[in-house]
């Protein structure tokens, strides 16, 4: 099938580049000329496990296009993805700009019938605004052609973005009428040949469904860690009871990690377009906005424990961060709970020594440089004058290090650990001051919120 793709962020390129992965005629558009020469030389601007060759190979094998002209990817695809950014506005809504430009761009240079599938993220009644644009459109140029509007919100989770989109466990199509069916269904059968995946619902419906998913792993996700507070307080281990809640399948082990805060570019934005939208249709959403207040005072565990320890003034000091990115196996570091901990200890004097396999590049572009501030290329070499290490990602190369070499380098044998990734009772014979998130076995704990 032809299909023409608009916006090669996150989401865009890893659809496309999956579509044209089973054969699909895919034209990307996006209006950054500089990204799109990137691409047509190879240079893939994002991290993503298994993305480059897919996208290389596709590129070479005329699969996959990636252009600036709109007129030609309308013309190219039966199928108009709209895959572009919805950030928040300043009230925390969803910024919908971008989305109404695409369906203006569609509209204005279609000539032929399309199906229009929106794949961005955008809140309840947009597809609406969508069709409105287009039908609007339409009517100035004084043309009748048939077009369908579908929504079909994305569930990948970055780190194994590929993956999800070549096995999604299910496909969720929100449609006005059953018109635009069979054209979707031939477009996902490839990923739906073992067993019926795909489920249909209204519009309204699947633009919903979205802001469930993920407002449901963020609560998971908040609720651990006030649980892992609570712990500290009682003198409980939030691992034992992890795993003792974790075991009831009705809960299961998913999203019951506790930390120092989610981040990324879903959860955050998610969380609080959908109490945006509550609150504009009447209605408070007490859990959303406790999910949300939760995390963010999540973020300042770690500097919180930090200034417990050595004080409110770390003038001289020195810290080794490991793991910069909002989670493992991407280099995003939207949201970051590393932004909020180096943010906080360069405000209280100290220096920070950082390395992270992949969000080196993207730290420099956001931090820039600074004295204050070294990227090291290796998890050794942060440790070196080292006060303390703190841990804000748990990448695998993080989870079984020499300790008696960690204890070599720094100066002080003290670990912060934002992941849980060690066992107290160990750390604490080999000597070492650890603090971890609601581990009542960890040297000293402090309700820090």
């Amino acid at each position: 099938m032809k299909v023409t793709v608009f916006g090669i962020g996150y989401v865009g390129l890893v659809q496309a580049a999956v579509l044209a992965e089973v054969g699909h005629d895919v034209v990307c558009v996006d209006v950054n000329a500089e990204r799109v020469e990137k691409l047509n030389q190879g240079i893939i601007p994002i991290y993503e496990p298994g993305l480059t060759p897919l996208v290389t190979n596709n590129f070479q094998a005329g699969r996959l296009r990636f252009t600036t002209d709109a007129p030609f990817g309308v013309e190219h695809g039966l199928i108009q993805f709209i895959a572009v950014g919805t950030p928040p506005d300043e009230d925390g809504s969803a910024d919908l700009q971008y989305v109404l430009a695409v369906a203006k761009t569609i509209a204005t240079y279609m000539n032929s019938p399309k199906v229009v599938i929106d794949k961005s993220t955008v809140p309840v009644g947009t597809a609406d605004k969508v069709k409105q644009q287009i039908s609007a459109v339409l009517a100035e140029r004084a043309v009748d052609i048939q077009f369908d509007v579908v929504s079909n919100p994305e569930f990948l989770k970055e780190g194994a973005a590929v993956a999800d989109c070549m096995r999604p466990d299910r496909i969720i199509i929100g449609t006005y009428n059953n018109q635009p069916v069979d054209v979707v269904r031939e477009l996902y059968e490839p990923f739906n040949r073992n067993h019926d995946k795909m489920i249909f619902m209204d519009v309204r419906s699947a633009e919903l469904t979205k802001y469930a998913a993920n407002c449901m792993l963020a609560t998971k996700i908040s609720f651990m860690n006030e649980m892992a507070n609570l712990a500290e307080l009682l003198g409980a281990d939030i691992e034992a009871v992890r795993k003792g809640i974790g075991s009831d399948p009705r809960i299961g082990y998913h999203f019951i990690y506790p930390g120092c805060g989610y981040g990324g570019s879903c959860f955050p934005k998610d969380v609080q377009a959908l109490i945006r939208t509550s609150e504009q249709n009447g209605y408070t959403p007490k859990i959303l906005q406790a999910v949300e207040a939760v995390n963010n005072k999540q973020k300042y565990k770690l500097p919180v424990l930090v200034k417990k320890h050595f004080g409110d003034n770390l003038t001289g000091k020195t810290f080794a961060i490991w793991g910069l990115s909002f989670k493992p196996n991407t280099d995003d570091m939207r949201e970051a709970s590393s932004r909020v901990l180096i943010e906080e200890l360069w405000a209280a004097g100290a220096t920070v020594h950082a390395f992270d396999p992949q969000a080196m590049e993207e730290t420099q572009r956001i931090y820039g440089i600074r004295p204050d501030f070294v990227l090291c290329g290796t998890k050794e070499a942060a440790l070196q004058g080292a006060d303390a290490l703190i841990i804000c990602t748990e990448w695998q190369q993080f989870k079984a290090p020499d300790f008696d070499f960690l204890k070599q380098q720094l100066v002080t044998p003290v670990i912060f650990d934002g992941r849980n990734l060690f066992d107290p009772e160990r750390l604490k014979q080999k000597g070492f001051s650890y603090y971890a998130i609601g581990r009542a076995k960890s040297v000293q704990s402090y309700d820090v919120l």
